[in-house]
Order: C-alpha cells, then sequence, then structure tokens
C-alpha cells in the first residue's frame, strides 16, 4: 500500500536502502567490491538505484534492472553500459533528452517529458531476476507510477519488463486486459489511464544481431509520443 503523504524523495530513500534480496544485495556488493579490470579504481555506486527524470513525464521508461559495471557502478538508470548510449541516443533524437550520452550521473544529462525506471532495482546475477525477487521489489515502481501523475505511456524495454508492468498495475489495482495481452516489439495494450508499448530491449544481444535497430528503437519513441 502507497504511504500517506508519500513523496519522490521518500520513496528513493528506501530504494536505495533496501536490502530486503540477499542474493542481489551479495551480487551488487560484490561486484562493487571486485568489479572488471577497465573499471578497477573506479568508486561504485553498488546499492539499489531509483528512477529519474521528469517528474511531469507522460513517457516512463521500464527496464528490467540495472546492469552490473552499468547504473550499478555509475548510481543511474541505463548510465555507463551500451545499453544506455542506445536509448538516451534514441531519447536525445527523439526530443526526450538533452544530450545523447550518458556517462556518469554527473554528466548533465536531463530528460524532458521522460522518466527512466526499471522492474528490479539492483543488479541480478546475469541478468536474471528471480519471480521472488521481481515480486519484491514491484511495490517501488507501484509507488512511482502514483508519484507521476502525467504518466501516460509505459515504453516496456524487452518482455520481463513488459510482465513486470503488467504486475505493476495488477498491484495497484488498475484493471488489466484478458487474456494478459502478448510481448513483442511495437505492441501496444491500453491498461486503465496507461498504454503500454513494447519494444525489445537494446542490449548488445539485440543492438549487435540486428534485432534491434537504430531506426526500429527511433520509431518507437516516436509512436511513444503520438500516443502520449
Amino acid at each position: 500500500m502507497e504511504p500517506a503523504n508519500d513523496s519522490i524523495e521518500h520513496l528513493n530513500a528506501q530504494v536505495v536502502s533496501c536490502r530486503a534480496c540477499p542474493r542481489l544485495v551479495a551480487w551488487r556488493e560484490a561486484v562493487a567490491v571486485d568489479p572488471p579490470r577497465r573499471f578497477r579504481g573506479e568508486d561504485y555506486w553498488g546499492r539499489p538505484l531509483p528512477g529519474f527524470g521528469d517528474l511531469g513525464a507522460r513517457i516512463v521508461v521500464v527496464g528490467l534492472a540495472p546492469a552490473a559495471n552499468g547504473a550499478n557502478r555509475t548510481g543511474r538508470m541505463f548510465t555507463g553500459d551500451r545499453s544506455g548510449d542506445w536509448l538516451f541516443g534514441a531519447m536525445h533524437r527523439a526530443g526526450l533528452a538533452n544530450q545523447p550520452t550518458s556517462i556518469d550521473a554527473d554528466d548533465g544529462l536531463r530528460l524532458s517529458d521522460a522518466y527512466v525506471s526499471a522492474v528490479v532495482r539492483c543488479a541480478p546475477p546475469d541478468n536474471k531476476p528471480t519471480p521472488a525477487e521481481r515480486d519484491e521489489c514491484v511495490r517501488y515502481l507501484v509507488r512511482e507510477l502514483g508519484l507521476l501523475p502525467n504518466a501516460r505511456v509505459l515504453l516496456c524495454l524487452g518482455g520481463f519488463a513488459w510482465d513486470g508492468v503488467l504486475r505493476t498495475l495488477r498491484a495497484a489495482d488498475v484493471v488489466t486486459p484478458r487474456p494478459k495481452p502478448r510481448f513483442g516489439h511495437g505492441a501496444e495494450a491500453e491498461a486503465g489511464p496507461y498504454v503500454l508499448l513494447g519494444s525489445y530491449h537494446p542490449s548488445q544481444q539485440n543492438t549487435f544481431t540486428g534485432r534491434l535497430t537504430e531506426g526500429m528503437l527511433d520509431a518507437t519513441f516516436k509512436r511513444a509520443k503520438e500516443l502520449a
């Protein structure tokens, strides 16, 4: 249940201090202590990640979880890895971000009419949260959406995010379609005041193979703006 007089500051403080999932806590902290050679000497965030962006946003981008050596290192969602390069590059071309790069949390990136979050807030081993970890974390996305009053389009990056957003909406007592709408790139589904919009995740697995191209991602953000 959403606390009375909730605020984004209160929510973010609770997210950052969360230690509810022992496996995720152990993993994110182990990576921070013993990172790959290319990141040795950097000061890792090593904690759960709050969302960030424009609190008046109509478009909310929802990913799977922070990357172990991306957001878990920099302290900002999708920042410091190849997925973020693709995401913020597309958001910049769509007029939703003031710059196309995402190097660190203090690089001056600002979002307009967009907010970025994730279903799970800790970096998971092999990028695979368990169902129990997902369900534990959904409560934060429930509260976050409640604090984004203008949110209209929920842009889900990947099938995990699509499923997680549907679970989030049901937890928030939003009526969702039955049967469950299937995820696909460009898939759309209405649920209460929201429209879910699906996109393949901008992971290297998808971008290196051509499963997701810049043109496809640009078209998705164009559609998101139309729906918003």
